[in-house]
């Protein structure tokens, strides 16, 4: 009679251990996989926090590590390496700051026009985060790229970023709007299109190292007709950052237009009927059909390419190893670089200062772009 409880109290235990299983299945699967990312991710994040506290030195038997505080990040902003984090700055002309004063007094109409409709404290401090970042930035191009200036690595991974990103997705939204008219062989376009992204960056760097060589090249001969042969596009600064710049749109403008394309082939078709029955011009469908169908997504997609763009060092590192001097380097590459020469501290500093401006720039694209798009949604 006494064995009767302890059955009870076995068999409820155990079904009270199988509920629990049962509801937290889906977590137990995922522990594994997650317990493995954090040791892949957040692992290293702490010590590269550490590292840019520190300085790195080798030593017999080992190595040292000296705490420093933010005299890495110092030595970027302010000292010895301003140069190569900021560029040479110097002394802005009446006509720069008028531009200056220009910008500032959009960014205080702006932050004064959030005031005045819906102000929250965090949404302020968002603001004035950006509109510092923004206002900086500019102040340092007016500093810098004037002749006789210098421009880092800061401005030059900026061009890569803005400029870069602006042209891919032009030129992915005017192929997606060509590949998706009823023209033949528009099959075929989109698998020549699509085809760049398939080849790595390094590949991509090493075909224009070729294709641009100005001597041997395939394009020699057209150059030298042309009166370009002794011209040499890698011993010049902007020269030099538009070949990046155009081999890196080369390689991903098909994602922007893979992505776009079906986007555009998504949209309701009744509305395009509708409007071409009622004699709207190609414009006015894209204007005001096509064009809030896609926001969303573009927005999206813009926001995907902007996170990578930041990351650029394959085709800088090969095509010019981030030359004339410096002109070419990207802040992935300054990071890279200094790592390469066991400069650890220096590297882990640098990644940080990425980490803050991507961060910066592409959540306030997020919240002021893809954000307001989604009112066509």
């Amino acid at each position: 009679m006494a064995l009767a409880p302890t059955v009870a109290a076995q068999t409820t235990t155990r079904r009270t251990r199988d509920e629990w299983v049962d509801r937290n299945a889906g977590r137990m699967m995922v522990l594994p996989a997650v317990v493995i990312l954090l040791a892949f991710a957040i692992f290293p994040l702490i010590i590269s926090v550490y590292l840019s506290l520190s300085r790195f030195a080798l030593e017999a038997g080992g190595f040292r590590l000296k705490f420093v505080g933010f005299y890495n990040f110092r030595r970027l902003l302010f000292g010895a390496q301003q140069y190569h984090f900021l560029g040479t700055l110097k002394p802005l002309n009446w006509p720069e700051w008028i531009g200056l004063g220009a910008f500032a007094i959009l960014m205080l109409l702006w932050l004064g026009r959030y005031v005045a409709t819906g102000f929250t404290a965090l949404g302020f401090i968002g603001r004035l985060i950006s509109a510092g970042l923004a206002t900086g930035s500019v102040t340092l191009a007016l500093a810098t790229l004037p002749a006789g200036a210098y421009q880092g690595t800061l401005l030059t991974t900026y061009f890569y970023v803005l400029v870069g990103v602006t042209v891919q997705f032009l030129l992915g939204l005017g192929l997606a709007l060509l590949c998706a008219q009823p023209i033949h062989g528009r099959y075929l376009f989109r698998v020549i299109f699509f085809i760049p992204l398939i080849v790595t960056p390094v590949g991509v760097a090493y075909m224009f190292r070729m294709l641009a060589d100005m001597q041997k090249g395939p394009f020699a001969p057209l150059s030298s007709a042309l009166g370009f042969g002794e011209w040499s596009w890698a011993t010049q600064a902007w020269s030099a950052r538009l070949m990046v710049l155009i081999g890196d749109t080369w390689q991903w403008t098909p994602f922007m237009f893979i992505v776009l394309l079906a986007a555009i082939e998504s949209q309701p078709r009744d509305q395009l009927e509708a409007a071409r029955m009622d004699g709207a011009s190609s414009l006015q469908t894209f204007r005001d059909i096509t064009w809030p169908a896609i926001a969303p997504i573009a927005a999206t997609v813009v926001l995907v390419r902007l996170i990578e763009a930041f990351k650029i060092i394959d085709i800088p590192n090969v095509l010019t190893a981030g030359g004339p001097g410096l002109a070419t380097e990207s802040l992935t590459l300054h990071s890279f670089i200094a790592w390469r020469t066991q400069d650890l501290g220096g590297s882990a500093a640098v990644g940080y200062l990425l980490l803050f401006v991507s961060t910066i720039t592409c959540v306030s694209f997020f919240t002021y772009v893809v954000r307001w798009t989604r009112r066509y949604q």
